[in-house]
């Protein structure tokens, strides 16, 4: 009758034989772990399950990076062709019609509108909306409906962004409406806007 082995002398083996297992790979697929809290499976477990989840973490940080990367790729070419067909544009109506077709098909905004106005016609308008249309205001956010109302004449608009263009003896107000209440509540979209500000009032300057 052969002796039975102590499990303390099977770990002692073990710890003095670390390679034991390097050869006896198909032993390894046959072992089972009990799902205890102190045991070594649980410890490999855990490690694993860490591995994996920084891998999808960084899978997905990944994955995020590129989607901006193609945002922003997409942005900046979008950015570029509107660029070049406002500097193209040959009259205020043509700038005027490029403006608001791109702005409403290329970069899908409910509602766009560039419209230019006299003197006279500024001060009513700041009058009724309470906005100071001075040289280089943007305002952006969700106002009063009232206030988005009377600059789109559409109620559905729930929020905004609203520049003033110089250009010679009249103000422009290139007028951005989305439908969406929280689409304009923060300031990542006025950069775009000045850019396109300062590019339309270098053309109309000409």
């Amino acid at each position: 009758m052969s002796k039975k082995l102590d499990p303390k002398d099977v770990e002692l083996f073990l710890l003095d034989n670390l390679n034991f297992f390097e050869s006896r790979e198909s032993l390894v697929s046959e072992l089972k772990f009990r799902h205890s809290s102190s045991s070594a499976s649980s410890i490999l477990e855990r490690q694993v399950k860490k591995l994996r989840e920084e891998h999808q973490n960084l899978m997905d940080l990944l994955s995020s990076f590129i989607a901006t990367a193609s945002v922003n790729e997409d942005l900046f070419n979008k950015s570029k062709d509107l660029t070049l067909k406002i500097l193209a544009s040959s009259s205020k109506k043509e700038i005027i019609k490029t403006v608001e077709s791109s702005f409403s098909n290329d970069f899908k905004v409910d509602k766009c509108l560039l419209k230019f106005y006299k003197d006279k016609e500024i001060d009513k308008i700041e009058s009724s909306t309470e906005l100071s249309l001075h040289k280089g205001a943007i305002y952006c956010g969700s106002f009063s409906s009232e206030k988005m109302n009377f600059l789109f004449n559409d109620k559905k608009i729930k929020s905004m962004v609203v520049s003033v263009i110089m250009s010679n003896n009249e103000i422009g107000l290139l007028k951005l409406g989305s439908y969406d209440r929280t689409k304009y509540l923060g300031d990542e979209d006025t950069t775009f806007i000045q850019y396109i500000r300062d590019i339309l009032e270098t053309k109309l300057a000409l």
